[in-house]
């Protein structure tokens, strides 16, 4: 898979996982302290984010990081 179909992969789980808690993409970026649009970039595949933004988003959402990141 490439780095570019990685992050793809990677945002269509969090918009899944954000949608299930009925969360909009400020609410998500508020509880993880960033600002929407770097929400709006992870769910579209366009940020690599650091292992630390993806701890705040696992923990966000009540998941483990391996289970976010799994492909």
């Amino acid at each position: 898979m490439t780095d570019e179909k990685y992050l793809q992969v990677l945002g269509a789980k969090v918009l899944e996982l954000r949608m299930k808690k009925g969360w909009t993409q400020t609410e998500l970026a508020d509880k993880i302290g960033t600002k929407h649009p770097q929400v709006r970039r992870v769910e579209k595949g366009q940020a690599n984010s650091t292992i630390n933004m993806l701890r705040k988003i696992a923990k966000a959402l009540d998941v483990s990081i391996s289970e976010l990141v799994e492909t």
